[in-house]
């Protein structure tokens, strides 16, 4: 092998270690930290939703808006995090939307699985069209693993 040759091998292997952190980033990005807008929060719930049924979908609206009411909505965190059929209540179509979107204004978050979304896709041909305010998590079960680790308390109604 030439020195050139040499310097080239040497150079490629440099550049693709280099562009490894960037690829994988992008999964890095997705996955997300806890609340950090409300430092003063004394209560932290996360919601589960991981069925599409409307009357569980209206609990889990209900739930978070109560939450809100009992406590100063500043001295508490709510993530609300969908998964499986549960994204449901993310799609834009959703007949709820304003609701969700309402809650999101008062500092709800509302994640989206997607594992799920890139599955639906799989099955349909079709990216679902989910809210904009819907904060994309790559793994929704791995995220309420994660808040439960970080002192959020897990609520499935």
């Amino acid at each position: 092998m030439t020195r050139s040759q040499l310097f080239r091998a040497m150079l490629l292997a440099m550049l693709a270690w280099a562009t490894m952190p960037l690829a994988m980033s992008q999964q890095v990005w997705v996955q997300q930290v806890p609340l950090l807008d409300k430092p003063f929060a004394e209560h932290k719930i996360v919601l589960q939703l991981s069925d599409g049924d409307a009357k569980k979908q209206a609990l889990v609206l209900s739930v978070a808006n109560n939450l809100l009411k009992f406590y100063d909505p500043d001295k508490v965190a709510i993530e609300v995090v969908t998964f499986g059929p549960g994204i449901d209540l993310l799609l834009a179509a959703n007949d709820r939307r304003k609701q969700v979107e309402s809650l999101i204004a008062q500092g709800v978050r509302f994640d989206i699985c997607l594992n799920t979304v890139d599955t639906v896709e799989r099955e349909t041909g079709k990216r679902p069209d989910f809210i904009p305010a819907a904060t994309p998590v790559q793994v929704g079960v791995g995220q309420i693993l994660f808040l439960a680790e970080n002192g959020y308390t897990v609520v499935r109604p």
